[in-house]
């Protein structure tokens, strides 16, 4: 009996390992597709931002309007990345990522990435990025970015 269960154990593990080794390496690609986004955004460099974006991408932010009220807000990628892009040199920023949830399943993928925004070393925000990617031709491209901002709940994330 301890024979059988040893080698019904085996078999599995054989069977199953290179299907968790190809989803780890897939969980790699998408999390190297978001690291070069952010290298870009860094840099203010929009080309290096543009080759991990479909053409198509949509951007939303969660957020408090001026009235206090949480909003959906509908961004246009062209207005952010002139955006990112006219950021003054002397104005340093930097988006810490604080860990990387990743799902895949085939083509599609989703990424919940926690951060906190800092403006000239001083904090300025905390959220979630949520990325929505698509395996395009061999290359995931994000297909949808939605992030939340907040300045309260901060010290939470950075735990996540």
């Amino acid at each position: 009996m301890l024979k059988r269960l040893s080698f019904l154990f085996l078999l599995n593990f054989c069977f199953s390992a290179p299907v968790l080794a190809q989803q780890s390496s897939e969980e790699m690609q998408v999390k190297k597709t978001i690291e070069t986004f952010f290298e870009g955004f860094h840099a203010r460099d929009s080309i290096v931002m543009k080759s991990v974006l479909a053409d198509d991408v949509v951007v939303q932010t969660i957020g408090k309007a001026k009235t206090g009220e949480i909003k959906l807000h509908h961004e246009d990628i062209h207005k952010v990345l002139k955006g990112i892009v006219s950021i003054p040199l002397e104005t340093s920023f930097e988006e810490v990522l604080h860990g990387y949830d990743i799902k895949v399943d085939g083509q599609m993928a989703n990424a919940w990435t926690p951060y906190s925004l800092y403006i000239n070393s001083a904090f300025s925000h905390c959220g979630v990025n949520n990325f929505q990617l698509f395996k395009d031709n061999g290359k995931w491209k994000i297909i949808y970015l939605i992030d939340t901002r907040r300045k309260e709940g901060c010290e939470d994330i950075a735990k996540k």
